[in-house]
């Protein structure tokens, strides 16, 4: 037997999504490149054939991703233009976008552990490693009254400068926006047992390992001590209830 047609409503996509899906086509062909000029809005809209409040605000978007830089003016430097984007936007981005996916906690791990394997190695590889950093920060996290909050302040410090020293910049800010992504889970996990002073010396202990492995030259070694640091902080996560994922 046939089935009727359904004929559903389309949707309706705002015309500045639409804009803003044509400049990233540009983009990503790299038909626009950093430095590049755009056409003056009201070009930029007869050329599309959209409004100028469309264009506008799919221009307010890029801005706001630090992909546009928008001065006015009648001299050189007035008009949009693709800006170089820090790693720092690049990070942001992706933090909040793995915030709001709402991955498994397990998943975020298992992320991180392919991510810092890597950076250690390469950090040994590439001799980048600031020994001398590395103790500052641990110094501070050895204060005896040192509160959960500059932890983990110190403990995100210690695992980005691991990953900026391996000398690939996107895996350093993939690394940086997964371990922020985890930040209100693992502080969660630190104030979850008010003395919490056996967790505490747990990781100073083993940040004191991987830093120690790191300097010696023992990349491989190194990045074994950071897995089972990662994947040990995780299954204290999950006896003190952070952590609900399956294994």
């Amino acid at each position: 037997m046939a089935t009727e047609p359904s004929w559903a409503p389309v949707d309706r996509v705002p015309t500045y999504q639409l804009v803003l899906s044509r400049i990233e086509e540009q983009l990503v062909s790299r038909s626009l490149r950093p430095g590049d000029k755009l056409p003056p809005e009201r070009e930029l809209a007869a050329m599309l054939g959209a409004s100028r409040p469309a264009v506008r605000e799919a221009l307010r978007v890029l801005q706001a991703q630090g992909i546009l830089k928008s001065s006015v003016g009648t001299g050189a430097d007035s008009g949009t233009v693709v800006m170089s984007a820090p790693s720092g936007a690049l990070t942001h981005l992706l933090r909040v976008h793995l915030a709001v996916a709402s991955f498994p906690l397990s998943d975020v791990v298992e992320a991180r552990v392919m991510l810092e394997r890597f950076s250690a190695v390469s950090a040994v590889q590439s001799g980048a490693i600031d020994g001398a950093a590395l103790d500052g920060i641990l110094t501070a996290m050895e204060r005896e009254d040192i509160g959960q909050d500059e932890f983990n302040e110190l403990d995100t410090r210690f695992h980005v400068a691991i990953a900026e020293s391996g000398g690939n910049r996107l895996v350093a800010d993939l690394t940086v926006a997964v371990r922020e992504s985890s930040r209100t889970d693992i502080h969660a996990a630190l104030t979850a047992d008010p003395e919490w002073g056996d967790v505490r010396s747990t990781l100073r202990a083993e940040h004191r390992a991987i830093a120690g492995a790191l300097t010696d030259g023992d990349g491989p070694g190194a990045a074994d001590l950071l897995e089972a640091h990662i994947r040990g902080f995780f299954r204290y996560m999950r006896q003190v209830g952070v952590a609900a994922d399956p294994d």
